[in-house]
C-alpha cells in the first residue's frame, strides 16, 4: 500500500529516481484498484464514468513514476516517448523498466536503494 501512496505523494515530481520495486509494486496495486473501480462502476451503472475519472487522476503520477524509473537506469525521461514506435517501442520500454538501476549516483540523483537501506 505504501508504494501506491508514496507515488501519489510525488504526484507530478518528474525529478529523481525510482527503484524497480517501487515501479512494479505501484503498477500491480494500480491494476488492482482499477479493476475494483471498474467493478463498482459497472455495479452502480455509471457507464465507466468513475473508472474514467480514476484513469485521468492517475495518469500524471504514473508518467512521473515512469520518468523517475528511466532516470534510475541513467536514461532521460524523453525515452518514455519510445512507446509511440509501433510494436517495438512498447517492448523496448518494458525492457527499460525491467532493467536494474545504476548502483552509483547518476545525473538524476543518488541510488534510491542506498538511500532507503
Amino acid at each position: 500500500m505504501h508504494y501506491y501512496t508514496d507515488v501519489l505523494k510525488k504526484y507530478a515530481d518528474f525529478s529523481g529516481r525510482a527503484r524497480r520495486q517501487e515501479f512494479w509494486m505501484f503498477c500491480l496495486f494500480n491494476i488492482g484498484v482499477a479493476i475494483i473501480v471498474a467493478i463498482i462502476d459497472a455495479v452502480i451503472g455509471a457507464n465507466m464514468i468513475i473508472y474514467g475519472l480514476y484513469i485521468l487522476a492517475i495518469i500524471v503520477p504514473s508518467i512521473a513514476l515512469a520518468v523517475r524509473r528511466l532516470h534510475d537506469i541513467g536514461k532521460s525521461g524523453w525515452w518514455y516517448f519510445i512507446t509511440f514506435v509501433p510494436v517495438i517501442g512498447g517492448i523496448w520500454l518494458l525492457v527499460l523498466f525491467a532493467t536494474e538501476g545504476q548502483p552509483q549516483p547518476n545525473e538524476y540523483g543518488p541510488n534510491p536503494k542506498a538511500v532507503h537501506a
